[in-house]
């Protein structure tokens, strides 16, 4: 079992940034991939960013790719996601995700989640 605690958001401008954290417990976080995805209100649930557990291979949507990035601090169990440049199209709430059986193409399958934390980005 792993649990996900979540931490930052907020309301930020456009054009500003925020970060995101996501801490596990246990001590096998660093066998994890880890990924963000974030649903807007009335819309599904869309893939975000992920990253494995070899830190240099990440996944990021093409909405997000250059403004976002995703990184981990496998030290302290905590993957975060690095949010700039943000639009009033961001606004949703976020949940990071952990899995050992990650896809090509980083959206799944996740096993565990976060509790969700919202982000609004004011025009």
């Amino acid at each position: 079992q792993v649990r996900l605690v979540q931490s930052g958001g907020g309301l930020v401008q456009a054009g500003g940034s925020l970060r995101l954290s996501c801490t596990a417990s246990g001590q096998t976080f660093g066998t994890y991939a880890m990924g963000w995805f974030r649903q807007a209100p009335g819309k599904e649930r869309e893939f975000v960013a992920a990253i494995r557990r070899n830190p240099t291979i990440t996944y990021y949507a093409d909405s997000v790719k250059g403004r976002f990035t995703i990184f981990r601090d496998n030290a302290k169990n905590t993957v975060y996601l690095q949010m700039n440049s943000l639009k009033p199209e961001d606004t949703a709430v976020y949940y990071c995700a952990a899995t050992n059986n990650l896809r090509d193409s980083g959206k799944g399958p996740y096993d565990y989640w976060g509790q969700g934390t919202q982000v609004t980005v004011s025009s």
